[in-house]
């Protein structure tokens, strides 16, 4: 198994703005108490993540609604770090990787390593993203998920999330800052289940891949 989680810890950027992930002691065995207790505090958007489609729309569903069997099963590794950092769809080499996946051949999961991650301990100040187009491609062809190393499927400084809401609308869930730096392309099997928090905008996903059998 390849862990592609990014190690959550306090210091793990977080999105410029948002709540930092924290951690503490609430009881200690060296001080006395008869168990060590630990807390948490912070976004759910740190580290590796699924969005839910509350996380753009009022009143749309939310972390506890994603669909369990969407973030296990076959899944299709394209790297597309030796290309140009633009944007995906606008780049000819990676329109024609991307135009090549099958969610019938290769899998309904759609992973993009783009080398913009915060697993190195930096947030990117840019990342290559997809068009709205072309997510409502991947989703016609049956893609269920699609997922990327950097911080957002949508660009940094996007006020609309247009991705996001083409994504959700074809039926496809969304995963965020995966750890993709140990992985090769080609086909392995996801699993990735988010948990299982009511009603939030998003959810902490522990996400491994498996090697496909051969």
């Amino acid at each position: 198994m390849i862990d592609i989680s990014v190690l959550l810890r306090p210091g793990t950027p977080e999105w410029p703005g948002d709540t930092p992930w924290s951690c503490g002691w609430t009881a200690e065995l060296s001080k006395g108490s008869t168990v060590n207790l630990s807390q948490i505090a912070g976004s759910p958007h740190v580290g590796t993540h699924a969005d839910a489609p509350l996380h753009v729309r009022d009143g749309a569903p939310g972390s506890d609604t994603l669909p369990l069997d969407a973030f296990i099963g076959r899944a299709m590794l394209i790297d597309l770090v030796p290309a140009a950092p633009s944007s995906v769809a606008r780049h000819p080499t990676l329109d024609d990787a991307l135009d090549a996946y099958d969610p019938a051949r290769d899998g309904e999961r759609l992973l993009i390593r783009t080398g913009a991650s915060i697993a190195g301990g930096v947030f990117p100040d840019a990342w290559p993203t997809i068009t709205p187009a072309l997510a409502r491609s991947l989703t016609a062809r049956g893609m269920r998920l699609f997922g990327v190393d950097a911080p957002s499927v949508d660009e940094r400084d996007s006020r609309t999330l247009e991705v996001h809401h083409a994504l959700f609308d074809g039926g496809a869930c969304v995963l965020e800052n995966l750890d993709l730096r140990h992985a090769l392309a080609g086909p392995y099997e996801l699993i990735a289940l988010p948990l299982r928090l009511h009603a939030l905008d998003a959810a902490p996903v522990r996400a491994v891949l498996r090697a496909q059998p051969t």
